[in-house]
Formats: structure tokens, sequence, C-alpha cells
């Protein structure tokens, strides 16, 4: 699709009026900015797809707070299991973290293996794992399913960002082998010749995937539409209400949602609803290289590429021959601070890929920031929350979101139709 002089002016005029709007949208009290700058999906993408706003009373069996890719993942398996389902946001849809989503699928959790066996037992650890190893191959079923048309698989490269890291590698690599995972272990010579630059060492997985993770959510929310489900955006909850056979909810325009369960799929934003400490918030920077001419191969097979440096540094290739640089990242979460830094934090990522690929000429089009979380194990949060019998929460915290998302939907989706589900125990709030 070739972009004309009035759709680059369209879109200039939505993305003032969204920042003017998550401006005026501070003023209350469950408004978080999560992202700044120009994130490349958003760019690429648009507005695919319109969804109206809330305004009048309705009634469900489940409401979903939150309509980028977790809730719509969490959707589609609800509306697979036949119970009936609203959808709302209170921005546009994907205007949140998913926007600002450099979209990898890796089932490698920020926390590595070697030591979540210690954080979350070696029963745990491994699952989790192999719950994310899982969820790269049913992403693509439900990709081809709702009709999204880049999904592609990709090898996934972890080198050593220094000598003194390389222990840990060899560590890594024999506990994934031992425990069933498909890697090869790379020395100096053989990431030096297969991938073109220099690192001691390398871990090498076949199974890794990468999408779009906005277009994504769309996708799944015209799916699940078609399914009987509801989508509201620009719907803002002001109350929440929950009682002895459901849940009451008030928009900011007074309109009254009653549903039986209410699932949290508000990503970071949950520190407005919960109390305990499950994550910290950080600021995290990525950036998008121009186009390149007749690129086919930036490396070998456009492989993933992160390090073990902490924060870690990671790229990728797109299907549009572009090369997104990501990491960075601070910690804290001041919306601007985090903003001033983002010609800094570019600079320094474009830095970062010329020291591994001087001979590749990298010019930034796109630099954006965003929202980032962690938990003490690397683990996400899905299901039930204090004793409340109504609610149940989808919180894909850390590097893996769409990955995690997916565990949660099926997880939830067990949960709320009365199937029992063996992984609950892993991600419950009670492990910590």
């Amino acid at each position: 699709m070739v972009w004309g002089f009035n759709h680059y002016y369209s879109l200039a005029i939505f993305m003032a009026d969204f920042f003017l709007g998550l401006i005026i949208n501070t003023v209350t009290s469950l408004i978080m900015d999560l992202t700044s700058g120009y994130p490349f999906w958003l760019i690429k993408d648009g507005l695919p797809f319109i969804y109206p706003k809330l305004q009048k009373d309705i009634h469900a069996e489940v409401v979903i707070l939150g309509g980028g890719i977790s809730g719509a993942l969490v959707a589609y398996y609800l509306v697979k299991a036949g119970v009936d389902c609203v959808i709302l946001d209170k921005r546009t849809i994907g205007l949140g973290s998913t926007s600002a989503s450099t979209s990898l699928l890796q089932y490698e959790i920020d926390t590595a293996l070697s030591v979540l066996l210690h954080k979350a037992g070696v029963e745990n650890a491994v699952r989790a794992y192999r719950l994310c190893d899982e969820a790269i191959d049913k992403l693509e079923a439900i990709a081809k399913e709702t009709g999204l048309r880049f999904y592609e698989y990709r090898g996934s490269l972890y080198y050593a960002a220094n000598k003194k890291h390389v222990p840990f590698l060899k560590e890594e690599y024999e506990v994934r082998k031992r425990n069933g995972f498909k890697v090869s272990y790379l020395d100096a010579g053989s990431v030096k010749d297969q991938y073109g630059f220099n690192a001691p060492a390398a871990i090498f997985s076949d199974h890794a995937a990468q999408t779009d993770a906005y277009l994504f959510t769309h996708c799944l929310h015209q799916h699940n539409i078609k399914r009987g489900a509801q989508i509201f955006d620009r719907s803002a909850i002001v109350k929440i209400e929950e009682h002895k056979n459901a849940v009451k909810l008030s928009t900011t325009e007074g309109n009254i949602i009653v549903a039986k369960k209410i699932v949290y799929a508000t990503g970071y934003e949950v520190v407005n609803f919960i109390k305990k400490p499950v994550v910290k918030l950080k600021s995290t920077y990525a950036v998008a290289s121009e186009h390149f001419e007749k690129q086919v191969s930036f490396w070998k097979d456009n492989t993933l590429i992160w390090n073990t440096a902490d924060p870690y540094l990671y790229m990728s290739a797109t299907n549009d021959d572009r090369i997104i640089i990501g990491g960075r990242d601070e910690e804290f979460y001041d919306a601007g601070k985090r903003d001033k830094l983002i010609e800094q934090k570019s600079e320094q990522l474009v830095n970062d890929f010329k020291k591994l690929f001087p001979h590749i000429s990298f010019v930034p089009e796109f630099k954006w920031a965003g929202t980032f979380g962690s938990t003490k194990d690397g683990l996400p949060y899905i299901g039930t929350y204090n004793g409340k019998p109504h609610s149940y929460f989808a919180l894909g915290f850390g590097g893996n979101g769409i990955i995690f998302s997916q565990v949660a939907g099926e997880i939830i989706a067990d949960l709320i139709t009365g199937k029992k589900n063996k992984d609950v125990a892993i991600f419950s709030f009670s492990r910590t």
C-alpha cells in the first residue's frame, strides 16, 4: 500500500490530537502516560479500524478492562469458550503499551532459566519456559485464524556482552539443554563467522518469532466482534463496585456496565487497581531505521539478537527491511524525564548497533519511549487477587508481554469457565 500526502497529514493530525488528549486526561486518576515519540508500528499501520465509544448501559458475562494485546487475547479465548464479553479501553484501541511494543516473541523470560530455577523452583521454572515456548506456535495459529499476515518465525541469538558473562552463558546453555530445549552453543569464532560481529560466546535457539503487536490486536478484535464480543474505546471507568453476584462499573459519562466477572488487562496501569507492589516501572527506548533498499538479510537469517547486559540490548529486522534496536532502560517511571531522553537514548542505541555492525549504515527514522515493568522473578501475574471472587488479572509484565498474554488468555478462560488449570500457581499473586 502506498501512502499519499493526505494519509500522512491525517495521521499527523491524529497524533497531535492523541498527545493533546493524553495531556488532558492526566487530570484523572486512572491515566498513565505509557508511551511517547513515534512508535514504528503505529505509524506503519495507522488506524486500521474504528471502534465505538460506550454511550449506553450494558450487561455481559465478562467485562475486560484494557483493549491492548492482553485484553484482545483474553477475549479471544473467552469468546472461543462461548463467553459473552465486553472490552473497554479508555484510549483509542492499541495506543497504550501495545503500540510501543517491538513485537519480538521469544520463549526466554527476562530472568534466565538457570536463575529462575532458584526463584521459582525447578518444576515451575521449566514449566514457565515450556509454556512460553508453546505460546510461539499457538500465537502463529491464532495469527492465521484472525487474518494477520505478518507473523514470521525467526531464530534467537543470546550473546555474552563481555567475557565475564561467558560462565553464566555456559551454565544457561547446559540448564536449557538438560531440560529439553533445543539450543546450540557458539564460541567467539562461530559468532563471528555466522553473524558477522564480535562476541565472546552465544546461545542459539531456532524457536522465536516476530510480529506486529499493534495490528495483531486489531485483527483479534475484529475476529472477536464477528463472534459476538463488544468493544468500546475512549470509554474510561471511574468507579468499580464488587457486589455479591456481580461487578458494576461506571464510566466518566455515567454509563453503567454490569457483569458477572471482570478481567484487568490494563498492563502497567494495574498500580491504580491493586495495592500490592507487584511491578517496578521503568522507562525503555527503541529506534527504527530507514527502509534499506535491496536488503534481503542484514545478518544470518535476520535472527533476533539480544545480549546478557543489564539492561540488555536487542535488535531485529522488520518485514519491510528496517532494523529495530531497543534497550537502554532507565530505573524510573517519569513521563517528562523519560521523554527528554529520547534523542540521547536513540543516539546511544545507534552507536551500540554500529559497534557490532560498523558496515551497516543505520539511519534512524522513528524513535520512541515506553513504560516497561519488571517483577522480582520475571514472571507475569495471572489469576485472582486478594480473595475477590469476581476479579481476574492478566498482567504480562516484562519483555515477554505478548507471550505472557497468550498464556494468560488460556488460564483465565479456564478459571472463568470452571476448568482446572495446573499452571495457575506458577503465576499467582501468592507466589511472592
